[in-house]
């Protein structure tokens, strides 16, 4: 609803003679001669006038003077104190006036020049208002009246009542033009405000309309406030039929694979609007293959003073080159690695083949176990670059049977004792007999292999790595934890990414592609799980899993550390 406001007013009678910039030197004279002529009227309204040699005729005509005098002087060419003279003239014509024994009232007209003087001199106009009925009405009446209790009194009256009303008018116009001049450098002030937010609007949607990221700005009733000249392309492609401009309108907007649509309630909109922050949420927009692009999206809420959400923030990133860069390199992967399969099990046949042999010399055999050694290595770099490229495709697929975790374990303990002893590693064990639950098989051993396999690739010599397995709530809980060089603070929260290796295992020259870690994660988050880690620069590490279960056997008490 539109504000109604009452019509505005102009000045009044007094704010035009008074308050207005320039008064009217001729209107306030002849506001006085007429206040004066009326006084003198109503004083002989039963009488005959005064004669034309009377006191009274005499102020009469000092008045016509000053009338005359407002008329013909071009005042605004002559100093503004010059303009003092009429009221100086009005208060000696009143002066005479009083010269009369009908003249008991007159005196209060002496209010005019008084407001006069002071309007127009400030401060300084009651000075001189006072001294001019000082020596222009009070010293005439009392030499023309005598000395009385009477006259004494109506010429203190008149002295004090024309320096009240001077001062006071004087004080008003003073915080009048005081107030004027700070409302005017408010203004001002704020005009230089107006004009700053201005140009820096101008700047802030030059720097906007220039980056190449889509921006969004979302009100708390999920409504569009605003977006960027980046972020409207991606909306016509989205949205060619138009956008209503409200979070969650669903449209050419696709999951990270492309080909799946987004529903309502997982469009980056809409749960930005509901206070959700997030990054690096993928999405395709466009339905177009040649010209559909590939989004990175973040979200921050905004909130006000007291904490309440007021609405939110999207960022839209183009990665769409990172993602078809990734989409060929996946592809180029699975395909290597298909290909190596085939050799690597030809190479692992007759390698077996050859070890059967008697007739071969010692030397050979153990030449054919290196060579079986570094094939066996080969062939599991292979699976874990199958495991990666399948990872992309989305949740890895498990199937889940009823598993005994704690034969699993021990069966990697068994196969990594060898490794342990040769490197003077104290391998320990604490798990119950038995414990069965609903998990994928392979995948389980893959997860406790690379835990373990890597807890003593990055554990020296003389050190400890224990393994432990337990149910805690309703949660599967296994923990491998090593006293190696450890991990630092600004690589943890990398090291779960693909091909990343922390900095201490390259300058170490430590073995590995950073393949192990990245697909352990992969396996633990298909079950429903999530893996931890806990790490001090040489001090080792504690890597944890826990994996949401059905136990289908209590877990026997647990055997003291092997």
């Amino acid at each position: 609803m539109s504000e109604v406001k009452a019509p505005r007013r102009g000045p009044g009678l007094s704010g035009r003679l008074l308050f207005s910039d320039a008064p009217d030197p001729r209107m306030l004279q002849g506001v006085f001669a007429a206040l004066f002529v009326l006084d003198l009227v109503l004083r002989h309204v039963d009488g005959a006038f005064p004669g034309v040699t009377s006191w009274p005729a005499v102020g009469f005509v000092v008045t016509l003077v000053a009338c005359l005098a407002s008329v013909v002087v071009p005042w605004e060419r002559v100093p503004a104190w010059s303009v003092a003279v009429l009221p100086v003239l009005d208060l000696a014509a009143l002066g005479l006036s009083r010269l009369d024994v009908q003249s008991t009232g007159a005196g209060i007209l002496a209010v005019v020049p008084a407001l006069w003087l002071g309007r127009l001199l400030g401060r300084a106009g009651a000075v001189v208002a006072v001294a001019a009925a000082t020596f222009l009405l009070v010293v005439p009446g009392l030499a023309y009246f005598g000395l009385n209790g009477v006259t004494v009194s109506r010429s203190l009256m008149i002295v004090v009542v024309v320096a009240w009303t001077a001062l006071a008018i004087a004080s008003a116009l003073e915080r009048v033009r005081a107030g004027r001049d700070e409302a005017e450098a408010g203004r001002v002030e704020l005009a230089s405000a107006l004009e700053t937010i201005e140009h820096q609007r101008r700047v802030s949607d030059a720097i906007l309309d220039t980056v190449d990221v889509g921006l969004v700005l979302l009100d708390h009733e999920a409504r569009y406030q605003s977006m960027n000249r980046r972020h409207e392309d991606f909306m016509r492609l989205a949205y060619p039929d138009g956008h209503d401009g409200m979070a969650g309108q669903l449209g050419h907007v696709y999951a990270a694979d492309g080909t799946t649509p987004l529903l309502q309630e997982e469009m980056p909109t809409l749960r930005a609007s509901r206070g959700q922050e997030f990054d690096d949420c993928r999405i395709w927009v466009g339905d177009d293959p040649l010209t559909r692009r590939a989004l990175s999206v973040s979200a921050r809420s905004v909130r006000d003073e007291q904490g309440r959400f007021v609405g939110a923030a999207l960022a839209y990133k183009d990665v769409t080159d990172f993602m078809r860069a990734l989409q060929v390199k996946d592809e180029f992967v699975a395909s290597v690695s298909h290909e190596l399969r085939t050799p690597l099990t030809s190479i692992s046949g007759y390698i077996s083949i050859l070890r059967e042999r008697e007739d071969l010399a010692p030397e050979v055999h153990s030449q054919l176990e290196v060579v079986d050694r570094n094939s066996d290595r080969l062939r599991r770099l292979v699976a874990d670059l199958l495991h990666t490229a399948e990872a992309d495709e989305g949740p890895m697929h498990v199937v889940r049977t009823s598993t005994d975790v704690s034969e699993i374990v021990r069966e990697s303990i068994r196969a990594a004792a060898p490794a342990a002893k040769a490197a003077d590693i104290d391998l320990e064990l604490d798990a119950p007999d038995a414990l069965a639950v609903f998990v994928d098989r392979q995948r389980m051993a893959q997860v406790v292999d690379n835990l373990l396999s890597n807890a003593l690739k990055y554990t020296p010599g003389g050190g400890r790595v224990r393994v432990s397995l337990g149910v805690d709530g309703d949660r599967l809980d296994l923990a491998v934890a090593d006293t190696g060089i450890g991990i630092e603070a600004t690589d943890r929260a990398r090291l779960f990414t693909r091909f990343f290796r922390a900095r201490h295992a390259e300058e170490q020259s430590i073995q590995g592609v950073g393949l192990g870690l990245s697909i352990t994660r992969s396996i633990v988050e298909s079950h429903g799980g999530r893996i931890e880690v806990d790490s001090e620069v040489g001090c080792g590490s504690v890597f944890r899993v826990r994996i949401p279960i059905d136990v289908e056997q209590p877990a026997q008490p647990a055997r003291a550390p092997s």
